[in-house]
């Protein structure tokens, strides 16, 4: 007695098409499986034994073999359980599946020992790649109902117990599709606790946030402990734009095959991430022996705080130069090659030097010369090229914190003018994705035009800063996001100068080394 059905698997955030091949014959009681799983896998025997008795069903006294086909494909986790077990039960004839019906359907889902399915993980990644396996209809836990019926053109059927998912296919009962949309959770509320109203003074440091929010910028915080670098960080989700439905969709495909999505179908507030610096490089940028997306891929989308800069491992902040240039990360094992998202903003923090006084008004720096060369030799110049705006925030004065009564900007203000930048944007490259700081050389050439001044001034300033292509072209990416945010349509000399001013770090620390 032989029947298939078929299942999925995924390998990074996509998914791979697994058919699930049973046979049962007479000769040695035996229940194998086959097909290079992971040990999650071959214990899948025991459940769906165990499941199949509790729920009144007995199997036969007689061999089991199961193909996870094709063989060549490495498989982990728990998802096969379920097709496992329709598979046993049509090759037994206790369902009869119509065939083409089979063919349309993907069964995945986890037994318990009592029969009833539980939640797994990396369903949404299956959903969205059902329509490119030539599927139509997933069979899933009903715990991921909700997360699986984002995807349009889906049919998706939730069971909560192995015999209400065998009275479905003999026809004995009717189970509703599930349906959800995106309008459910795109109206999911801002979080309002942090708001840059709360910050006193700073107003270059919120304007430079603003014009990272605005291209998409990294940026990079340099001053004395207790400036507020990392209160200004916490604060720049305020003042992203909503996430598309697109957006939203990758980056819960990201955190589905994680198992993060916590009950929640779908992401709609911009993740931050702000890992701890003994963080590993498998854990910043993804790895493991099953690869596993890292806090760099976590941030798709989003925003990605590394605080006190300067205490990462080198190692783990040089693997990040080329996740940054591309907006992916590639992990290579043995048996695969995973590619993971990694669209991000980087945000970073950093003392001075050592002691954490380089250049502060009220407390002198105890630093040699040396000690301060080797803590910034810490970060490599390719890795310091990658942040577009490099920002002192020095720190505040008394007056500033009491005495001004001022009104302080607060994150609605901000966000109006970077919606407005984004909004150009949209126009300028006609689609939702693309920003400033991802210009390619060619739309550099045909966005970033220059008045005649900035053309002097941006020559002049490519001599005296000794800047390499890249962060010529940077500085170029910075003033269009700064004339966009200034409703202009040609770059002049106050979006030039400007951007230089943010380009100004390796100058800041040769003058205070001095």
């Amino acid at each position: 007695m032989h029947a298939q059905v078929f299942s999925a698997t995924t390998i990074g955030v996509h998914a791979h098409l697994v058919q699930v091949e049973v046979d049962i014959s007479y000769g040695l009681v035996n229940f194998t499986i086959v097909g290079l799983p992971d040990t999650a896998i071959k214990e899948s025997n025991k459940r769906v034994q165990t499941a199949f008795k509790n729920s009144g069903i007995k199997l036969p006294a007689k061999r089991i073999t199961v193909n996870l086909a094709p063989a060549d494909l490495k498989k982990v986790g728990t998802v096969f359980d379920l097709p496992i077990a329709v598979g046993i039960a049509a090759a037994m004839g206790i369902v009869e599946i119509d065939k083409q019906w089979s063919h349309d359907t993907l069964f995945l889902g986890e037994l318990s020992l009592d029969g009833s399915i539980r939640g797994i993980k990396g369903i949404l990644p299956v959903a969205c790649d059902a329509r490119n396996l030539k599927k139509r209809r997933l069979i899933v836990p009903l715990e991921n109902a909700a997360e699986a019926s984002l995807i349009e053109d889906v049919e998706v059927i939730g069971v909560r117990h192995l015999t209400e998912l065998i009275t479905y296919l003999q026809k004995e009962t009717i189970i509703a599709p599930t349906h959800t949309s995106f309008a459910q959770f795109s109206c999911a509320k801002r979080d309002t606790s942090r708001d840059f109203s709360q910050v006193r003074g700073q107003q270059q440091a919120k304007r430079a946030l603003q014009i990272a929010a605005a291209g998409n910028h990294n940026i990079l915080f340099i001053g004395p402990p207790g400036s507020g670098k990392t209160m200004l960080a916490q604060r720049l989700p305020s003042i992203m734009p909503p996430m598309t439905f697109s957006e939203a969709l990758a980056t819960s495909k990201v955190y589905s095959v994680t198992g993060k999505l916590h009950n929640e179908p779908l992401i709609t507030n911009r993740p931050f991430r702000a890992p701890h610096h003994t963080i590993s490089q498998a854990g910043l940028i993804g790895g493991g022996s099953y690869p596993q997306p890292g806090e760099i891929s976590l941030a798709h989308n989003g925003i990605l705080f590394l605080d006190e800069l300067t205490e990462f491992k080198r190692d783990v902040l040089e693997a990040l130069r080329q996740p940054l240039e591309n907006g992916d990360v590639h992990i290579s094992r043995v048996h695969q090659t995973v590619t993971f998202p990694a669209q991000l903003l980087l945000v970073g923090a950093l003392n001075p030097c050592p002691c954490g006084f380089l250049g502060d008004k009220k407390r002198t720096c105890s630093c040699s010369a040396q000690q301060i060369a080797k803590y910034i030799s810490k970060l490599s110049g390719p890795l310091l090229d990658r942040f577009d705006l490099q920002i002192h925030v020095p720190s505040i004065e008394y007056d500033a914190i009491v005495n001004d009564k001022s009104p302080q900007l607060g994150s609605q203000t901000l966000l109006e003018g970077v919606m407005h930048a984004r909004e150009q944007q949209n126009k300028r490259f006609g689609t939702e994705h693309a920003y400033n700081s991802h210009m390619s050389s060619d739309q550099i050439e045909a966005h970033c035009a220059l008045t005649q001044r900035a053309q002097e001034l941006m020559k002049k300033a490519f001599d005296a800063l000794k800047l390499s292509m890249r962060g010529y072209h940077k500085i170029l990416k910075v003033a269009r996001t700064i004339a966009d945010l200034a409703h202009d349509h040609t770059i002049d000399v106050a979006h030039i100068q400007e951007a230089i001013m943010y380009r100004s770090l390796d100058q800041y620390l040769e003058r205070h080394r001095a």
